[in-house]
């Protein structure tokens, strides 16, 4: 029973401190809000975590276990690599959008590498590379180059974790932002220019 409870309250902490790394960031967060969130005491959180660092160290654990298992699990499909890398991204933003453990672990991670690696970044980045490096011609138009498709989905992913923790930041409300990036990735897939003969001022117009 005592280690039950234990480990709840040791959860709410986790969860508390998530939700207070996420919107204030390392530096901004502190250790009497996150125990007001949780419902307990500071002496309760200091005998659970000594220090903000090793309640950030927790966070950043969660948040980048529930980040590798999902990736493991997306990346041992057998979809065509371009398929794959639009999954991957949307199961991605997915996390950073429903749990805010990764949402968290995603910003520290950022905070804490300042110019090193960054390792939740680090968790799927290679891998996605990896894949996309080995692209058939006849899943890509002509002329385009897997490198910048990689590329393009990590700035898809970063730009996708800024707009969730705004809209949970302003409203609190889902915003659907996987939604959004299907979107986006629909017009990247189909193209979003008129065929070159048929803009305006093309030959014969």
């Amino acid at each position: 029973m005592r280690q039950a409870r234990a480990a709840r309250t040791r959860q709410a902490l986790v969860r508390a401190a998530a939700e207070e790394f996420d919107h204030r960031g390392y530096a901004g967060a502190s250790l009497t809000r996150i125990s007001r969130a949780a419902g307990v005491s500071m002496g309760a959180l200091s005998f659970h975590f000594a220090s903000k660092q090793e309640l950030a160290e927790a966070v950043r654990a969660e948040g980048e276990e529930i980040t590798r298992a999902v990736v493991e699990r997306v990346s041992e499909d057998r979809e065509p690599a371009l398929r794959a890398a639009v999954a991957l991204t949307l199961t991605l933003v997915g996390l950073l959008e429903g749990d805010v453990r990764v949402r968290a672990a995603a910003r520290l991670e950022r905070e804490r590498a300042a110019g090193q690696p960054d390792n939740w970044t680090a968790l799927w980045a290679p891998a996605l590379r990896e894949r996309l490096r080995s692209l058939p011609g006849h899943e890509l138009r002509g002329g385009a180059d897997p490198a910048a498709v990689a590329t393009l989905c990590l700035l898809l992913v970063r730009g996708a974790e800024t707009s969730v923790r705004e809209y949970a930041r302003t409203s609190g409300a889902p915003q659907d932002v996987v939604g959004q990036l299907s979107q986006v990735w629909r017009l990247v897939l189909n193209g979003v220019g008129a065929a070159p003969d048929s803009g305006p001022g093309s030959a014969g117009s």
